[in-house]
């Protein structure tokens, strides 16, 4: 039977946002027993060796009081049980349960009365109470309530952000029933120093994660959208943007860029866009953010295009470097990322030759070096804002023979770039 008093949980998932917690757990006291089915990672993990690059993890990893197993039965023995596996989106944008699904059928399996299953990872509403709760019941032949209880408590994991850590950043948690929900806020306050906001249900709780994502998302898209049409007036949107900033009251800054990425703003608005549809509503706001953002690598790719053209070059045939393939600056992440879609393109459907290089992603970068990767190409296209990146200078791109410099992120001096005589566009400047 499980025992919650004794301090042990186990993690079903050991990546972006189950490691971090894991960590945390064992800095708490807690006994961890973290579960994966990539043996890779657990392998890895056991050696103490970070599945990703991430310097503070890796850190963390060096003294780190937990086990890494394949063993689902390990679950016998815990309190707590955490779910924070993937929940992606099929080529069709259909959202994709099955690592839920069978991580819940694999729980059910070992589940003990007494025992607290939390739900991380995100999904639509609904999914707990109509997918979650019925396999774990039936495969464990308890009754939730009184056997064993469900809370969800939506990740709110931000990799690569100093700041804002899974320690203190405040949480949101449904539940089941109310012991369900006590259970779990209890729990969580004795790991985090920030608010534990409860929520009226599982759905409740559920929703908030997907409305932080699509929130993200239409307005990613607005400034993106205004970026396309401000470019053709001779505004830079960055400064008009900045320049909204300074009022105190009623706008949140976003910022354009070459697309989209991660984990979670380009695959949870189509969480609820399926549910919608599912209950007989149409989100054509979120559906047409999603289009916007979606065509962001191509448009900078027509930047590439056209700034080429200047210098009588064409975009068959021409050699680009892609500089970032994470999609967000300083982490090793690739999932969604944009320049993975510019460098499709570019290869695919415009003929281009494309190096990459990627200082946190060696391992899928083509280039072993930044000066290999831009050395006698055409084109550079600067896709993730990594700080390598951005203390580059216009004499170091003309130097290595370098025409033209699309800058995805807008991460580099335009003035400087413009002065140079090198062809630099930004994503609306």
């Amino acid at each position: 039977m499980g025992n919650q008093s004794n301090k042990t949980v186990s993690i079903i998932g050991l990546g972006y946002v189950g490691l971090p917690l894991a960590l945390l757990l064992g800095r708490k006291g807690y006994k961890v027993t973290g579960v994966d089915i990539n043996s890779e990672r657990v392998e890895s993990l056991n050696k103490r060796i970070a599945p990703f690059a991430d310097q503070e993890i890796t850190e963390q990893l060096r003294n780190a009081s937990f086990e890494a197993t394949m063993d689902f039965s390990r679950i016998k023995d815990v309190g707590v049980i955490i779910i924070c596996v993937p929940t992606p989106v099929y080529a069709n944008h259909m959202p994709n349960l099955e690592p839920v699904q069978n991580a819940c059928k694999s729980i059910a399996s070992h589940l003990q009365k007494g025992q607290l299953v939390i739900l991380e990872s995100t999904v639509n509403p609904g999914v707990c109470e109509s997918i979650i709760l019925p396999i774990l019941e039936k495969g464990s032949e308890l009754q939730c309530g009184k056997d064993f209880y469900l809370a969800h408590c939506p990740e709110r994991i931000n990799p690569g952000d100093k700041k804002w850590n899974v320690e203190n950043i405040p949480r949101v948690v449904g539940g089941f029933d109310e012991v369900s929900l006590q259970k779990a806020i209890a729990f969580y306050a004795t790991i985090i120093s920030a608010e534990i906001k409860p929520m009226a249900s599982l759905k409740e709780a559920e929703a908030v994660k997907i409305v932080e994502n699509a929130f993200r998302d239409i307005n990613i898209a607005f400034v993106n959208e205004l970026a396309m049409s401000f470019s053709r007036f001779g505004i830079d949107t960055v400064s008009v943007l900045n320049g909204a900033a300074t009022k105190p009251f009623a706008f949140m800054p976003h910022y354009p860029g070459c697309g989209v990425g991660g984990h979670c703003i380009p695959v949870d608005p189509y969480y609820l866009i399926d549910y919608a549809k599912k209950n007989g509503f149409r989100h054509e706001f979120l559906s047409l953010a999603r289009r916007i953002n979606n065509d962001m690598p191509r448009y900078t790719i027509e930047l590439l295009e056209k700034a080429l053209k200047e210098r009588g070059l064409a975009v068959i045939g021409a050699k680009v470097a892609v500089l970032g393939l994470a999609y967000k600056a300083e982490v090793g992440d690739c999932r969604e990322s944009p320049s993975l879609e510019i460098i499709k393109l570019l290869e695919d459907e415009y003929g281009a030759r494309v190096v990459s290089f990627d200082p946190f992603v060696l391992d899928k970068s083509t280039a072993k070096t930044l000066d290999e990767a831009v050395k006698g190409v055409d084109a550079v296209i600067v896709a993730t804002a990594h700080n390598v990146f951005k203390k580059l200078e216009p004499d170091y791109f003309t130097k290595n023979g370098v025409k033209v410099v699309i800058d995805g992120r807008n991460a580099l001096l335009k003035e400087k770039f413009i002065e140079s005589g090198i062809i630099y566009e930004g994503i609306g400047r």
